[in-house]
């Protein structure tokens, strides 16, 4: 049994991370619910039915916990990661962080893996199971299938979402760079518009659609002559990520610090 502590508790993610919590009762429990001070939610109970009231408590939540999971925004990830690695460098409780917060900045990737030196963190754009074994497929097509063929990827997120391209769309695409012996930084292409000429060589593509009350739709092209492949991964409900994110706490608590892939947890390789 672990004890998780739910940050952004009130949010849509939070919600749905307690809900998993909720369905493996003989594995993990729900131990503190943190909101961002002043917020209506605070005092209130985390659930329906549950004895957690929601509290802005950072320090007492990561004094009672084996592990929390994190989907908030990028200054709060990195704030609160950096509260767990102080927590044991002074000797106190080590807790493990599953963070599935998007839209990092260089910064901030630098100071959640500067925390990790302290804790053990499972780091991933997306905990679906489906979007990692994706992840590999993509990988050994663009590997298989050689510089003929043009790489691109197609993204289709909600309207609300703030960050694009997806962490996801960013993660296939960096897939893709490995296979090809480069990175996705060299070879990226992220709007096309005018006359921008023919595809240049070794480009890969990656574009974002938004709309709607899309829970998360990817698909990488590989398109060569003659012939077409799409490989494509589609969400209809955000509980598949709650319930990968509860899956790799369970994996992540009593780990050796260091970071971790959503892969590490699921065993591929």
């Amino acid at each position: 049994m672990i004890r998780v502590v739910v940050p952004g508790a009130a949010g849509k993610m939070g919600r749905m991370v307690i809900e998993a919590l909720g369905e493996r009762p003989a594995e993990a429990r729900l131990t503190a619910a943190l909101e961002r001070a002043g917020h209506a939610a605070i005092g209130q109970p985390a659930a329906i039915g549950s004895d957690v009231e929601t509290s802005d408590d950072v320090t007492a939540a990561l004094r009672g916990a084996d592990a929390y999971v994190d989907f908030t925004a990028a200054v709060a990830s990195v704030a609160l990661a950096q509260a767990a690695a102080a927590q044991a460098a002074a000797g106190g409780p080590r807790v493990a962080a599953v963070v599935g917060t998007t839209g990092l900045s260089a910064d901030e990737r630098a100071a959640l893996e500067r925390a990790a030196t302290q804790i053990p963190m499972v780091l991933s754009p997306n905990f679906s199971l489906g979007v990692n074994l994706l992840l590999g497929l993509v990988e050994q097509a663009a590997r298989s299938l050689g510089p003929e063929f043009d790489l691109e990827v197609l993204e289709i997120h909600h309207k609300l979402k703030r960050d694009a391209p997806s962490g996801t769309a960013i993660a296939i695409g960096e897939a893709l760079a490995r296979a090809r012996g480069t990175t996705l930084d060299a070879a990226r292409c992220y709007a096309r518009a005018g006359d921008v000429g023919a595809r240049p060589a070794g480009e890969i593509g990656v574009v974002a659609l938004r709309g709607g009350d899309v829970v998360g739709e990817h698909t990488a092209y590989f398109l060569g002559p003659a012939e077409r492949i799409e490989i494509s991964h589609r969400a209809t409900s955000r509980a598949i990520f709650a319930r990968g994110a509860v899956r790799a706490a369970l994996w992540a608590a009593g780990k050796p610090a260091g970071m971790y892939s959503m892969r590490d947890v699921l065993g591929l390789k």
